[in-house]
């Protein structure tokens, strides 16, 4: 299949409603019947203002978090239309890609 690879940048702390950003859109990409989602942590990175993000032992508010998906082209419309309607901002990564499954069910 033809579509994009999905990533979203986002920070531990931050929040859409009472949920983490990053599960609320993990949340949604399966509420759409988009595939699957995979959550990355990471340990240290700077965000579009220069600041550094890290996590450390005593503080994991400010780790940095990937929010990444394969999807169809109507798939990702789909979740930017919901991510407008709910006036979502974060930042994201929409790259072409070929993507299926090898072998047999």
């Amino acid at each position: 299949m033809q579509g994009y690879q999905l990533t979203f940048f986002t920070q531990q702390s931050r929040e859409h409603g009472n949920t983490l950003l990053a599960e609320w859109l993990v949340e949604k990409a399966k509420q759409l019947g988009i595939r699957g989602a995979t959550l990355f942590t990471g340990t240290e990175g700077f965000g579009h203002d220069g600041r550094f993000h890290s996590s450390s032992y005593f503080d994991l508010d400010d780790q940095p978090l990937q929010v990444v998906m394969a999807v169809s082209a109507d798939e990702a419309e789909r979740l930017f239309m919901q991510i407008k309607k709910e006036g979502v901002r974060v930042f994201y990564t929409k790259t072409p890609v070929e993507f299926g499954t090898t072998g047999e069910e």
